[in-house]
């Protein structure tokens, strides 16, 4: 949502920053991948200090596509690389969830942290899909970046178990909206 909406908001005013990174975007990639895996394994002992490195790899993770666009050093690979990662990073944070919930015996927690992270992987998994029948499918109210500040807001607060019970109903939603979208799209109506 906020995606398809605010992308590259930031570009404008993070721009001299990033003309000034000469490391290449795909180092600021990995080097949030690998943060947000350090997140994910101090995440079910240490809540608050989980969500706050999950925040500083998302950083990261926004900050490798203004570099690049800043730079003229968009490529291919790069937003492959990107859009790979982030799915292995949906993973460790999920599963750290999981482990989480799962330390403290709270069994309605973990399967709804499962239940999201199947969700989380078809709401990518259909835009996949959607675009490789050329339907432009970034649409829906839980994409990735919400789901990172939600999550990063419940291990913040401690309020991890009702911020997971309103992402599964989000991401569900989310999942359908995408679904009516690529059924409601001119190619898909011109084949009926």
């Amino acid at each position: 949502m906020f995606g398809e909406k605010f992308g590259h908001f930031l570009d404008k005013p993070l721009e001299p920053l990033a003309k000034k990174l000469t490391i290449h975007p795909n180092i600021l990639t990995l080097t949030g991948f690998f943060i947000t895996i350090f997140a994910s394994s101090i995440l079910p002992f240490h809540l608050k200090i989980g969500g706050l490195f999950i925040l500083l790899g998302a950083l990261f993770d926004m900050l490798d596509g203004i570099v690049a666009r800043s730079n003229g050093k968009t490529t291919q690979f790069g937003a492959f690389l990107d859009s790979v990662l982030d799915r292995f990073s949906d993973f460790f944070i999920f599963f750290s969830i999981g482990t989480y919930f799962a330390m403290i015996n709270h069994t309605v927690g973990l399967l709804l942290t499962a239940a999201s992270l199947l969700g989380a992987f078809m709401i990518s998994y259909i835009r996949a899909r959607a675009e490789g029948l050329n339907i432009h499918c970034k649409v829906g109210l839980m994409e990735r970046p919400e789901r990172i500040i939600l999550i990063s807001f419940g291990c913040l607060t401690g309020w991890l178990f009702q911020v997971m019970v309103i992402l599964f109903f989000l991401i569900y939603f989310t999942v359908i909206q995408r679904i009516l979208h690529v059924y409601k799209s001119p190619q898909i109506k011109s084949q009926s």
